[in-house]
């Protein structure tokens, strides 16, 4: 459920029409729901309620400041990557105890960075970050508080790209030998052993390969604490999926569904648990709106081609993905809906957005709206092909304003300079 709805025959973002937004910051943009984010977020966390849970914004989903800043002031906390996103959540007013730090290549400065902020969890993937921690954190004085991410050599049956638990894939430390890893980290100094981690992937529409996951994870600490640790927190990560095309709305567990498979599985472990929601929170919040340039018939098809473009949202190009889309000009009954084919400018085969989609006609200048684009969307746009970044805006009711403007060129190049011989 969203807040992109028809009104008077105009699709809106809660209560403000599309096309007021376009005429005010122009086109391609992205729009984002405060309503639907926050209906999200509270959809996640009653879906946890009763347990001893953090819910950890994962910021690599969407980090839009204002986004983070919503969802922070809503109680959540945050997963993060990198030292740049460890200090936007810091800068969104996300308390640094409820920050985890993932990710497999954590450098020497954002780990110092971490300490000195004194955030929440360091998830650690393999015995050298281990060590290099270590060494960061005797050398300061301090004992940083880990959980060893675990890959379970599971298998969560979404994309190949998106896959993070099978035991080929880069992240985190077999299962099997976790345990002697353990071992490692309690004789180290500056390491604090107290948790376990696991993240098996994303876009994750079946509750089995979570169960089977979850389920190690807890022998695992059955194991361990018969060994003596300690073991006192669980990040169960996130991967959780929406439904990008209305097929999909069947298929797709629901968070309650997924918070019984928790307590069924971990729930009597005793253990503080974090999880690392991201596009089941801002998916189904933000759309891309682009407008119509050209209709081009072929032999064999129709082309609508838009002026946003794969570098604005990368998912179809990258992970063959679907999206519905919608004319912003609501319907008529007698329309005819005809097969078309949505393509963007960008220089390249796979600017495609649909291979096949139903609309009905449709000429230069419409505006469609790309659905369920909120997550994984702005955040890994580019400006390939020399195109500016598209503008953010976030609706409240109905209020508008725009959460990041579209750079002039001059901006965009301003980070580029020529060497003396070409001056």
């Amino acid at each position: 459920m969203h807040h992109f709805i028809y009104k008077n025959g105009l699709l809106h973002a809660e209560d403000v029409p599309l096309p007021q937004i376009a005429k005010a910051v122009g086109t391609p943009f992205y729009c984002y729901s405060t309503a639907t984010l926050t209906q999200q977020y509270t959809i996640f966390s009653n879906a946890i309620e009763g347990l001893n849970a953090e819910v950890c914004f994962a910021i690599k989903a969407n980090s839009n400041l204002a986004v983070l800043s919503l969802l922070a002031k809503l109680g959540a906390g945050a997963d993060v990557v990198s030292g740049g996103e460890l200090r936007l959540a810091l800068k969104a007013g996300v308390p640094s105890e409820k920050i985890v730090f993932s990710g497999v290549g954590k450098t020497e400065e954002e780990l110092r960075l971490a300490l000195d902020t004194g955030i929440g969890q360091i998830n650690v993937e393999s015995e050298p970050e281990l060590r290099t921690l270590s060494a960061i954190a005797a050398d300061a004085g301090k004992t940083a508080l880990i959980a060893l991410r675990i890959n379970p050599d599971v298998d969560p049956g979404s994309h190949d790209k998106i896959s993070t638990g099978r035991r080929t894939d880069k992240f985190g430390i077999s299962w099997k030998l976790a345990p002697s890893l353990y071992r490692t980290a309690r004789e180290l100094p500056g390491i604090d052993p107290a948790g376990i981690a696991v993240h098996i992937g994303s876009q994750i529409t079946s509750l089995g390969p979570f169960e089977s996951a979850f389920l190690r994870v807890s022998d695992m600490v059955t194991k361990l604490r018969a060994d003596g640790f300690n073991i006192r927190t669980l990040d169960l990560g996130g991967g959780l999926g929406v439904p990008y095309v209305h097929d999909d709305n069947a298929i797709v567990p629901t968070p309650k569904a997924y918070g019984d498979m928790v307590r069924r599985t971990v729930g009597h472990l005793g253990c503080k648990l974090a999880f690392e929601p991201g596009r089941i929170i801002a998916g189904n919040a933000g759309i891309l709106v682009t407008r119509v340039i050209y209709v081009k018939d072929t032999e064999d098809q129709r082309f609508i081609i838009v002026d946003a473009g794969m570098n604005d949202l990368v998912r179809p190009a990258m992970y063959d993905a679907n999206h519905d889309v919608l004319t912003v000009t609501e319907p008529r009954l007698k329309d005819v809906l005809q097969p078309v084919e949505i393509v963007g400018p960008v220089c390249e085969t796979a600017d495609r957005f649909t291979k096949e989609s139903y609309l009905p006609p449709i000429k230069p200048g419409d505006l469609l709206a790309i659905l369920t684009a909120g997550a994984y969307g702005a955040v890994m746009s580019s400006s390939y092909n020399t195109r500016p970044l598209v503008p953010e805006v976030m609706v409240r009711s109905e209020e508008f304003f725009a959460i990041r403007r579209r750079p002039h060129f001059e901006e965009m190049i301003a980070l580029e300079g020529l060497p003396p011989w070409l001056k």
